[in-house]
């Protein structure tokens, strides 16, 4: 069921998203080679504990950590350890999920660290901008297929691939809610949006093939070919006139 939410329930979100951007704000003054990605998710929860909030996914489903980290070949859901340090010329994608009053806040950037190469650093570049292609046209009665189409052909005409197997997501109370939005699709297909909901758009966004891998411990997802990936992601509501980004 989509719930639609109130101006003052919106309000609440506003402030959960923005303790979202503050996280990955501060993750990204603060990462560099030679880290792990176990010292990026203590940095995230002890900042949340600060601020009076939760992080979403300690405990979600039994995941381990505060935030996902996942490098290079890794689509998302890399779960941070000791053991993996970040070297130079990866890139690194941190989703982050914030629980504050109640409300959820979910997003996720792509970090580039040391020298990076072209190809990745257009891939991130692109990823980026298929978010913000997926929003630029959203208001209250567009159809919900329209973000995928957006960031499908964004993404396939600067040759890249779209991941398919893992989607965007409705968020309010709860960090998963209906309705999923796929990162592609036909324009014009779908349900209409409406003024007051919430969702999760989260472009990810592969160098080659669309195919993913899920490893074995449950949560980490590779690309097939084990090319690099890049995600992006903000909590948005849909307003009248457009949308309104609570992670940004």
């Amino acid at each position: 069921m989509i719930t639609v939410k109130s101006e003052a329930e919106i309000a609440l979100m506003r402030e959960s998203g923005k303790l979202t951007k503050e996280v990955l704000d501060l993750i990204g003054r603060e990462i560099r080679v030679g880290m792990t990605t176990k010292d990026l998710d203590k940095i995230a929860y002890d900042f949340i504990k600060s601020c009076g909030a939760y992080p979403s996914f300690l405990g979600y489903s039994g995941y381990p950590a505060s935030i996902c980290a996942s490098i290079d070949d890794t689509v998302v859901h890399g779960i941070p350890s000791d053991d993996i340090v970040i070297r130079d010329g990866q890139i690194v994608s941190i989703d982050v999920g914030v629980v504050y009053n109640g409300w959820q806040g979910d997003a996720a950037r792509t970090f580039m660290v040391g020298n990076v190469s072209e190809e990745k650093r257009k891939l991130v570049k692109v990823t980026e901008e298929c978010f913000f292609k997926a929003v630029e046209s959203l208001r209250d009665g567009t159809p919900l297929g329209n973000i995928g189409y957006n960031v499908q052909s964004h993404a396939e005409a600067n040759g890249f691939s779209v991941v398919r197997a893992l989607v965007g997501h409705g968020i309010g109370k709860n960090m998963h809610e209906d309705p999923s939005v796929p990162n592609y699709g036909k324009k014009g297909t779908g349900i209409r949006l409406k003024k007051g909901m919430t969702i999760a758009i989260e472009p990810m966004i592969n160098a080659g093939t669309y195919q993913v891998e899920f490893m074995p411990d449950g949560w980490t997802v590779k690309t097939k070919d084990r090319k690099p990936s890049a995600h992006y992601e903000n909590t948005v509501a849909i307003t009248e006139n457009g949308v309104e980004i609570l992670t940004l």
